[in-house]
């Protein structure tokens, strides 16, 4: 019985590995549906790479971000990890009813609240922007926001609070324009050729699965309806052996302001027939 144990295992182990490549095959047979640029701005390291050399696997994870409802928050901006931020303006209610799922229920507090909580994440397809407006209006609102910190403590040079708020505006503007992804969550759907319709510039935009879902947040006499990316399952790309040795040698460092920095390096990132993504060259940047 032990014996026809381990043959069993050793055949689900031998089809599952088949499925797995066949299904990566499938996935990069043909024509990229998109083929991405990114650097290590949007392709993040994990923390141990360069030092757990005998780990032999490595993955970069995908720094995504959306633009936020609140255009007077600045932690609202466009935050990178979906721990602090993944509320993005445009998932609304209209956008809800387009994606199937019902609303209209915010008017009575308590059902609302009940009807909200019990929804289960609806599967959709997300588009990804690379270097595009969602950036171009978080680039312009951290701008503008440091333009008015410096006025506000120009106008008044002896207040200690002003030049505190100036330099960490300031600070928050050079990170943004040095090392923020420039890679936004901006829009989702059900329908694969609607969405490329869409967005048409395969070198700029990119769709992936995840899943979307509504919540109520407020008081029972004012609920506000958010809706939240729940998953993304792009979120990792593993490292091909050959292009192993680019990423090796990369330490992330910490500069004297508490920034965490890392050696720049390109990437061309292609996502196939099943929109998976994988890393079709790598090179480290002087």
């Amino acid at each position: 019985m032990d014996r026809r144990a381990l043959v069993a295992g050793i055949v689900m182990i031998a089809i599952a590995n088949a499925v797995a490549l066949g299904s990566a095959a499938y996935n990069r047979s043909g024509a990229p549906d998109a083929t991405l640029s990114l650097t290590e701005r949007e392709l993040e390291l994990p923390h141990y790479s360069g030092r757990d050399r005998d780990n032999s696997g490595l993955s970069l994870r995908l720094r995504w971000r959306v633009v936020g409802r609140e255009s007077g928050d600045t932690a609202r901006f466009g935050v990178p990890y979906m721990a602090y931020n993944s509320n993005p303006r445009w998932l609304d209610s209209a956008k809800f009813e387009s994606l199937g799922v019902r609303m209209g229920r915010l008017t009575r507090a308590t059902e609302g609240r009940s009807y909200y909580r019990r929804q289960l994440p609806k599967p959709v397809l997300l588009v990804l922007e690379m270097d595009g407006p969602a950036y171009a209006i978080v680039l312009a609102r951290i701008r503008d926001w440091a333009a008015r910190e410096q006025s506000l403590r120009a106008a008044n040079p002896a207040a200690p609070e002003l030049a505190a708020r100036a330099l960490d505006a300031g600070k928050t503007l050079l990170m943004e324009e040095r090392a923020g992804s420039r890679l936004f969550i901006v829009d989702a759907g059900l329908d694969r050729a609607a969405l490329r319709t869409l967005y048409p510039d395969r070198a700029r935009y990119a769709i992936v699965r995840g899943a979307v879902r509504p919540h109520v947040v407020g008081p029972d006499s004012a609920l506000t309806l958010e809706g939240y990316i729940t998953e993304v399952t792009a979120q990792r790309i593993n490292v091909p052996h050959k292009f192993r040795s680019v990423f090796d040698s990369v330490e992330r460092t910490s500069t004297p302001l508490g920034e965490v920095t890392t050696p720049p390096y390109s990437t061309s990132v292609a996502f196939g027939r099943r929109l998976e993504p994988w890393i079709t060259s790598a090179a480290r940047r002087p």
